[in-house]
Parts: C-alpha cells; structure tokens; sequence
C-alpha cells in the first residue's frame, strides 16, 4: 500500500486530504473528515505513515481529542495509532516481506514503504496484542527478543537435526 492508495481510501471514506503549511508542530491533523499533513514532511513514507493515523482518528475517534492531559483523549489516540499501524503493517505483509528477503528492521520497512518508526510501534503493538509471538498458517512471528518470522517448517526441520 502507497500513500497515493491511502489517499484514495481516505477519499472513498469522504474524508478531504490536503498537504498545507501548518505552523504548530504537528505533522498531522483530523477534524470534521478533514485532514492536513504539513508540507514540511518530506517523504511519501512519512506521509503514509501520518495519513494511516489520520484515518485511524477518523474511524475510531470521536470529539475533541487536542487535550492530551485526559485519559480519554490518550485513549483515543492509541486506538487511532492502532488502527494506522494495523492498516499498514499487516502480519501477512509481513511475512511477504521476510520471504522476499528482508531481515532487518531498514529493510522490512522499506519492504512495506513505511519509517522505521513506524515499523517498530507497529510490532510494539502487536506484542501487546499477541503476546511474545503470533501463529499463522504457516508461519510464526516472534516479537521477543527481538523480530522474526519462521516458516513453520523449518522449525520443525531445526528441533529434528538437534
């Protein structure tokens, strides 16, 4: 997923994007099915990153959330960081990524076309959903100690040749 596709999704949820000069130090803001990204964020990468939230706080947010000294708001601005990691770095694509070839933490999010940032509080995340691993069909994915995925079969194939 691009950030050229994150636009086109933001525009079927009727959601307006524009990219303008914003003079408070946010990369990012949603209100009323509108969202800004500032101008002084260079990268596509780092706008996707930024947009994915944004329609993260479109979907699951709700009020005024600027205030973050509340409970509530903080609340809603993980929910919203959860729901852009989640649309981005999928556990599938995640998988595609470690069976083209990418090992480290640079080139999984280059894989993905995400900042590594965003990369590692997107597996941060799902280590808190999940727990120190997940399982698939046919892979496992260890968040601790550190992030890997495993084909299933050559686990079993490492326990035999013990």
């Amino acid at each position: 997923m691009t950030y050229e596709n994150l636009l086109i999704e933001a525009e079927e949820k009727g959601i307006k994007v524009k990219e303008k000069n914003m003079y408070v130090n946010l990369k990012g803001a949603y209100k009323d099915n509108k969202i800004l990204i500032n101008l002084k964020v260079s990268t596509n990468v780092e706008k996707k990153c930024i947009l994915s939230e944004e329609i993260g706080h479109h979907e699951t947010s709700y009020g005024n959330i600027i205030d973050d000294n509340k409970i509530v708001n903080k609340k809603q601005e993980v929910r919203a960081r959860r729901w852009g990691y989640e649309r981005t770095v999928k556990i599938p694509d995640l998988i595609k990524a470690y069976e083209y070839g990418a090992v480290s933490r640079f080139e999984i999010a280059q894989y993905l076309e995400v900042t590594e940032e965003h990369l590692i509080n997107a597996i941060t995340n799902y280590k808190k959903r999940y727990g120190y691993f997940v399982e698939t069909e046919n892979h496992y994915l260890y968040f601790e100690p550190y992030f890997k995925v495993e084909k299933k079969d050559n686990l079993f194939n490492n326990l035999i040749s013990m």
